[in-house]
């Protein structure tokens, strides 16, 4: 992502702790502060944020910027990358809500559907089932701890 200006850090612009905005390539100035950084996460945590084009709630920048993080980018990648990032998989969800929609019992999305899409692609159908076993695992594993706990008089 770095190389496709997504946040990347390069020697000539490096980000500190400055708050001095800098200079890039095309002479615009480019903030390369982690102030406002603190300020986008409060807001994520606020229902969302406005952005993009039309308002958009942006739900998933929190996340999607400490994916890119934990992939190789920027502490703080550019906010175009990550809205960008957030209009694809929107439109994944969107695409993937639909399809389950149409097949199936019309109108209701259901795990069924879900992999009947996937079943042809065995890395995403790899981790749906990885989810649905790890959910089923949880699921067990809290209702023991629950019975545990009911037993010993709810301490």
């Amino acid at each position: 992502m770095a190389a496709e200006g997504g946040g990347g850090s390069s020697s000539a612009a490096a980000p500190g702790p400055s708050s001095a905005p800098q200079v890039a390539g095309g002479g615009e100035e480019v903030n390369r502060s982690f102030d406002g950084f603190e300020d986008e996460d409060d807001r994520d945590d606020n229902m969302g944020e406005m952005g993009g084009e039309g308002g958009r709630r942006r739900i998933f920048s929190k996340e999607l910027r400490c994916m890119l993080y934990g992939y190789g980018d920027d502490r703080n990648p550019y906010t175009e990358t990550v809205d960008f990032l957030e209009d694809l998989v929107m439109e994944f969800i969107t695409e993937m809500t639909h399809k389950c929609m149409e097949i199936g019992r019309p109108g209701r999305v259901q795990v069924e559907d879900i992999i009947f899409l996937v079943r042809k692609q065995p890395r995403m159908y790899a981790r749906v089932r990885e989810l649905l076993t790890m959910n089923e695992e949880l699921k067990k594993a809290r209702k023991a701890f629950d019975e545990v706990k009911y037993v010993q008089g709810g301490k």
